[in-house]
This record gives C-alpha cells, structure tokens and sequence, in this order.
C-alpha cells in the first residue's frame, strides 16, 4: 500500500518547526527566517504540493532554493527530515511555546529553560507570578515585566491570524475548493477577513453550487469553514458566514419589528424568503448596502437608516503610494525597482520614506545617503516624464523632545516628511502626547506615521491623547497614516469618536 503524502499546510506547519528549532540553536539568524518565508509559501500554493514535487518545481516557488526544496520534498514523502528530528532532541516540544510570546527572543527563550527548567506557556507565567526571572542572572526585572504584559498580548490575539496569513490560506482553500469542485459558479471569502479585521480568526468560504450538484454542503478543512450553497440561497450564506455577531443582531432585530425572521437561510414571510444576494436581503429590511468592512454594531445600522453611511474608499481611489522603504535602509527592494512596480499598478506616484539618521539600526540615511538617493529619483523622474513621479520623502524619527533628526536645512530638500515614534514609548500619556503635537507644530511634517506605534501581538501602543492628536493635525493640515503594514494597522484611530476631515496617507511597506 502507497504510504499517504504529508500534505502542504502540514508540510507549512514543520517548516515553521524547524525555523523555530534553528532560531533556538542560534547560529545565522536569517537561516530561521529563511525556514518561516518557505513556510509562508508552502501554505500559500494554490496547486497541489504533489505535483510540484514531481515536476521537481519546488524551486520555482518563491523563498525555496535548492537546499529548502531537499527538506520541503523529504517533509512530502516522509512526514518528517533527519535534521528535524536531530534538532527535536536538543529542546522539548514546550520550549517552542515560548517563542509565541511577543518580544521574548530565542536566545532569552533557551536561557529561561536551561537556567530556569521552563518549558511551556504555563510554566514561564508562574516563573514570573513568582519573581524568579527578575532573580535570575541575565535575565532580570526588565524582562519579567515585559514576559507578564506580552502573555496578556499573546492571548488577545490567541487563534487569529495576521491579515496576510489568513489571506494566503483562504486564498488556497478557495483555489483547491475549486479544484475539488470545478462546477461551482462563485467562491467568495468571508469571515471577518471580509469585514478586513486586523486579526481573523473566522476562516470561512461560500460557494455557489451549479444546478446539477444535487444538495448543499457544510464542511471544515485546514482550518476552513466551506459552506456550498444553492444560488437562492447564497445571499444569506453570506451575510452570515461574514458577520459580526452584534451586526446580524441588529438586523434581526430589524426583521422583527417588520414581522419577519432573518436567519441563514434567507429574509422569511410566511413561506416566502429573500436569500439570494445580501442586497436583496438589505434592500427588504428597508435599508441601503452595508459594505461588509463596516458591519461591526458600532451604529452602521442606525447610520444606514438616516442615509449617513460613510463612502468606503476602494483601490480604485488610490492615487499613489507614500511611505516605502528601499534597500536604502531596511527595504529588500531598490528605488528603481520599486518604482517600476508602482507604476505597474497604474497610479500616479511612488513616494519613497527610508529611515533617518537616528534608525540606525534599520540602516538610516546619512545626509550623503540622501544627496544620493535624490539624484536617483531625479534621473528616473526625467524618465517617467509627466505620467508618473517619484516623490522624494523621509521617515524622520521623532526624538525624545519632540523634534525632528534632521536641522530645516536638511528637512526642507524632502518633498513630505513622515515624522515618527520608534523609541521612549514608556513616556506617560501627557509626556507622549506632548511630544507629538510639537513634531505635528513642526513646519516640516506632512505625516504622522503609526500614531500609537502599536504592533498587533507583539506590543500595545504607547499611551497619547488621540483627540488632542487628531485636532492638531487637522489645524496643522499633518495628515494621519493609516498604516496598511499587516503587524501595524489603524483600527485605534478608526474607533475615535473623533471624525475630522483629515487626509489619509497610506502605508505600505
């Protein structure tokens, strides 16, 4: 009997095992990395792993050279790879739990279970309930406070995902959703992926099925909740595979003051219902189309039935994108490189922001750096002519009193300059907001970037005042990033009750 084939999402999963176990050894730290992007591609192939393996295309996938191809084809056939199993002796399964807690390092991680004989979640949470990490030699106070506050992050965001993971996944699951059953006519993620939360727990499918399948189907795979429906069905399917929880309550809610019910299946009146397309649905419980990033119950149905819906702004408004990163500093990508890819995209503009002077650990630019990089885009500018531009920018760090680290001389060569926080964050919330409406005062800031300087399960956002900050980047004409950086995100800012006409800068690294 042939012996079964460790799957792709499995195969993902034993990547990212081996990525952890390489990081605790040590040694070359981008070797990990290395690992955890091939984990990334392997759970985001959209054929199957069996047969890339036997057209000896591993290579061909993004992140897989020659060397993680050998153990990606092994981890296939066998389940398992003789280093992998080598580096499973050297530290117990629990001690990889560890690396889950935001901020705690490999190096750290292995010290607190060879200095302490911690090896599981549980086990560090008592370590540092019972003062043992601040009285251990190189560990300490600091880092006993960190591990107590980052477990409280770890379970916020226990069994979600970071929005490009998830969409790596369900971008998958639909494609072999597809290749399972190809007469399906649509295959629609939803979810609070489709609401764009920044973590998504919900992974969920619907699909339409072609008249000829005989009935509907529900099913759960790789972490994925598929339901197959009928078209006359599939509206409902969806609104509520969407969701949230305290939206389709308020439509109920709405449904029964009109005498009808609204579940799953559809709109019901008598034996009549309106299921097939959420619009309908809407349209019949007297309201206008609720865009599904809005469907979270903070008042979108009251809004929606005074006509006050907020215009959702679509790719299609985008114009340019501002705040990149090249090689420069701590990007992977050069300026030409980067450009060209924009330009690809049909916009009108590339506005470059490598790291100032005072990121020196993220390769900031020296004003030399800067005489370089402006003469670079000055020669692509002249060859893009008047349909595309490159603008000349800086991520220029706030420093401890609220300045810039560039003198004017330097700050006014830049065409915007994105002023912010990457260090002091445990200043109090009077200090911090202080020093932030002063860099907002500054002549020279176009942007604020990553107001709370938050990091989605790895550090909460320092503490400022977000009203005080709102109304003074609209009096100062500073616009506000809306950072599109999946670890980073703007929800904070989103559910201020504060809602100025201030403009919106996007960031995508």
């Amino acid at each position: 009997m042939p012996v079964a084939k460790t799957g792709a999402q499995q195969v993902a999963k034993l990547l990212r095992e081996y990525a952890r176990r390489t990081a605790l050894r040590g040694g070359n730290p981008y070797r990990a990395k290395a690992y955890a992007r091939a984990a990334d591609s392997v759970t985001a192939l959209v054929e199957p792993l069996d047969r890339i393996v036997a057209e000896d295309r591993l290579t061909d996938v993004p992140g897989i050279g020659e060397a993680i191809a050998d153990i990606v084809a092994k981890l296939h056939r066998t389940g398992t790879h003789p280093s992998l199993e080598k580096l499973r002796k050297e530290v117990p399964d629990g001690v990889l739990e560890l690396l889950s807690v935001p901020g705690l390092k490999p190096e750290k991680a292995l010290r607190l279970h060879n200095d302490l004989g911690i090896s599981s979640i549980a086990e560090l949470e008592a370590a540092a309930k019972d003062d043992r990490i601040r009285k251990a030699k190189g560990l300490g106070a600091a880092l006993q406070t960190k591990i107590l506050q980052n477990l409280a992050i770890a379970r916020s965001g226990a069994g979600r995902l970071h929005i490009h993971r998830a969409a790596a996944l369900l971008q998958n699951g639909a494609a072999s959703l597809k290749a399972a059953h190809p007469k399906l006519k649509r295959i629609t993620i939803a979810g609070d992926f489709r609401r764009g939360c920044e973590l998504v727990g919900d992974m969920s499918i619907v699909a339409e099925r072609s008249v000829s399948e005989e009935s509907d189907e529900d099913a759960t795979t790789e972490g994925l909740k598929v339901r197959i429906v009928e078209r006359k069905r599939f509206g409902a399917a969806l609104l509520f595979a969407t969701g949230s929880a305290a939206h389709l309550e308020g439509l109920r809610a709405i449904a029964a003051a009109k005498g009808l019910r609204l579940d799953s299946e559809g709109l019901h009146k008598g034996l009549g219902a309106v299921a097939a397309e959420e619009k309908d649905i809407y349209r019949a419980l007297g309201l206008p189309y609720i865009e599904p990033e809005l469907r979270e119950g903070r008042g979108e149905i009251e809004r929606a039935l005074k006509n006050e819906l907020p215009e959702i702004i679509a790719d299609a408004d985008l114009k340019g994108i501002l705040h990149c990163h090249t090689d420069a500093s701590d990007g992977t990508e050069t300026l030409e490189t980067m450009a060209k890819a924009t330009l690809d995209r049909g916009v009108q503009y590339f506005g470059v922001a490598d790291h100032s002077k005072s990121a020196h650990y993220a390769g900031g630019l020296s004003v030399e750096e800067i005489d370089l990089q402006h003469k670079e885009a000055d020669r692509l500018n002249k060859r893009y002519g008047r349909d595309f531009r490159i603008l000349k920018g800086i991520e220029s760090d706030i420093l401890a009193d609220g300045s810039l680290d560039y003198p004017e001389d330097v700050l006014e060569r830049f065409d915007f300059v994105v002023a912010s926080i990457h260090g002091r964050f445990k200043l109090d919330r009077k200090a911090q907001t202080e020093r932030l409406l002063r860099a907002v005062a500054n002549p020279y800031t176009t942007i604020i970037g990553h107001m709370t300087g938050r990091q989605l399960q790895r550090r909460p956002g320092y503490e400022i005042d977000v009203e005080t900050m709102l109304r003074a980047c609209a009096r100062h004409d500073v616009a506000v990033e809306i950072n599109a950086h999946p670890w980073r995100l703007a929800r904070p800012i989103r559910e201020s009750a504060f809602f100025s006409p201030i403009d919106v800068a996007a960031h995508l690294l």
